[in-house]
């Protein structure tokens, strides 16, 4: 694996703050990572920056980091006021899954999106994609099974389990986007 600029910067930041305390999360960021370097084909430029984001995307759980208990806000909050990350990769980490619509929830929606503008649609896809095709432990899987798998662990009647059921459509629907934009690439004469 060759790293590059924002990925030579991002990996040893997010294992920095995920490795020790939270080992389990640290391996589903490093295999959301590898996702998406599996769709590099369909970012052209942005490949390093989906990738970067990808690794970063769940650090707001750093029990260091964590000050609302909304993973995506502490996450992108750190990025933006202490690590002087890259504006792009600040706003996928904030965005990143379907966020709004847990924000919502929490009710602090408006706080999410005044403070953090949304990246282009296909970048919010693919980080979604990379994400739910990740299971906990970092291996492939596919995202009926990761949205199953999240709603089992936190309970169908938690604020996460209600969420995630609600994102579900969202979640398929942007997996079903990028697989399309990554067939159409590689149908592409050379």
């Amino acid at each position: 694996m060759t790293l590059t600029g924002l990925t030579q910067w991002a990996y040893p930041l997010a294992e920095s703050l995920l490795a020790e305390p939270l080992p389990r999360r640290w391996k589903h960021c490093i295999g959301v990572a590898e996702r998406a370097r599996t769709i590099a084909l369909i970012l052209g430029q942005d490949a390093d920056l989906l990738e970067a984001a990808a690794v970063l995307h769940d650090i707001g759980y750093a029990p260091d980091l964590a000050k609302t208990g909304f993973h995506p806000l502490d996450g992108a909050r750190y990025l933006r006021d202490v690590a002087g990350a890259d504006e792009r990769v600040i706003n996928l980490v904030a965005h990143h899954s379907c966020a709004w619509m847990e924000a919502e929830a929490r009710g602090m929606r408006e706080e999410l999106e005044g403070e953090f503008p949304h990246e282009s649609a296909h970048l919010n896809d693919a980080l979604c994609y990379c994400d739910m095709n990740t299971t906990p432990d970092g291996t492939s899987t596919n995202p009926i099974d990761r949205i199953n798998e999240i709603a089992g662990r936190y309970g169908p009647d938690s604020l996460i389990g209600q969420f995630i059921r609600r994102a579900e459509p969202e979640i398929l629907a942007c997996t079903s986007r990028v697989l399309e934009r990554v067939a159409a690439a590689k149908r592409q004469p050379m």
